[in-house]
């Protein structure tokens, strides 16, 4: 039996770039996702929708000067997308540049007939999101929550974005909740800009952890090592994280809901979905 390679594949769309390798996708992918338990009795009836700001950009670049090819993860974004819309809430999606959303496309579940329907159902505001700067203008007054997507592609400039650090102090002087998962909590970093104290300093939270990051290279996950780290960067502005590895973790610390990886999709579906059903 050939054992599968874990070289990164050439993405041949552009120079230096590859995708995972066939033996990490072996490892990190499934042709089904867990999507279940997602049944709520009661449900939010009014018009308030979640803000979801995702990836625009799909080349992130790593130290060696290749291109990891990635994008938002899409079990990721469909499966707690898909709970909260079961719970009865509708979406606003959101890219830095208005151009549409990027995804992880090798890690969609080929099989899963419910999960890319779903995604169809939401092709076209994927294809033409809003742009929070546009959003920072209006006001944030019809968003009911916001959900910051995971995928290595929130490595790629959220952590820069003033509009991204409008948008997090607002839901937080709200009260409202903010998501995140593996990835995503990239985004949190946008909060300390211009900032002598940390919008969540002292909080904890579950997130994709610098050490896989640091050690999937050794299987052709991504192509190099990155640049920076998002929980190192996190922890010096005095955020914990509670979990060294990844298991489908949750956790739910003051106003921020966080899952630790693609592993904790549904997991923090029914988090979402649940605590944002007993706000009401």
């Amino acid at each position: 039996m050939n054992e599968l390679s874990k070289l990164p594949t050439p993405d041949i769309a552009e120079h230096g770039a590859f995708f995972p390798s066939p033996f990490s996708l072996s490892q990190f992918t499934a042709p089904v996702s867990d999507l279940a338990d997602f049944n709520y009795e009661k449900k939010y009836d009014d018009d308030k929708k979640i803000l979801i700001i995702a990836a625009d950009e799909r080349y992130l670049l790593m130290d060696n000067e290749t291109f990891f090819s990635t994008g938002n993860h899409p079990v990721e974004t469909l499966v707690p997308m898909y709970h909260l819309a079961q719970a009865g809430w509708d979406f606003e999606i959101a890219t830095l540049s208005g151009n549409p959303v990027k995804f992880e496309f090798w890690a969609m579940p080929a099989k899963d007939e419910r999960l890319k329907g779903f995604f169809e159902s939401y092709a076209t505001k994927f294809k033409e999101p809003k742009k929070p700067a546009d959003i920072v203008k209006k006001g944030f007054d019809e968003y009911f929550a916001l959900y910051i997507l995971g995928g290595h592609g929130a490595l790629i400039g959220l952590d820069e974005s003033r509009d991204v650090k409008a948008a997090l102090k607002w839901f937080h002087e709200q009260g409202k909740y903010i998501i995140t998962i593996c990835h995503g909590p990239a985004g949190l970093l946008a909060a300390a800009l211009d900032e002598d104290k940390f919008l969540f300093e002292g909080y904890e939270l579950v997130l994709l952890p610098d050490v896989i990051d640091r050690t999937s290279p050794d299987i052709g996950y991504m192509p190099g090592h990155l640049r920076w780290y998002m929980g190192s960067r996190l922890a010096k502005l005095g955020m914990k994280t509670l979990n060294e590895g990844i298991d489908g973790a949750v956790h739910k610390g003051r106003n921020l809901l966080s899952g630790d990886s693609p592993l904790a999709a549904n997991n923090l579906g029914k988090l979402a979905a649940k605590t944002l059903l007993e706000s009401l």
